[in-house]
């Protein structure tokens, strides 16, 4: 998967994805994760970056039409479902 280098907003890394649970339990446009502004950084083990998808949250985009989101990139398109972090309420 790959992360950004966030330059504004707090800085850190983000890295967006989309999940077999995009557009039907989970915000179509996908999930974002090690959001840093939001405490979401677990620090790194190993010399990787530790990832936790209970963190996974849906971008503001999700909740308010006025917002432009950015997408994952197709090396962050998972083909399995992700059944942990924020996802869309039942209707």
């Amino acid at each position: 998967m790959s992360a950004f280098q966030l330059e504004g907003y707090g800085g850190g890394l983000f890295v967006p994805f989309l999940d077999a649970t995009s557009g039907t339990g989970s915000y179509g446009g996908g999930r974002y994760l090690l959001d840093t502004i939001k405490h979401a950084d677990l620090g790194s083990e190993d010399g990787g970056v530790v990832l936790d998808v209970n963190y996974a949250y849906a971008p503001s985009c999700a909740h308010d039409p006025r917002w432009v989101c950015p997408l994952a990139p197709p090396e962050n398109r998972l083909s399995f479902p992700v059944e942990a972090g924020e996802r869309m309420p039942e209707v």
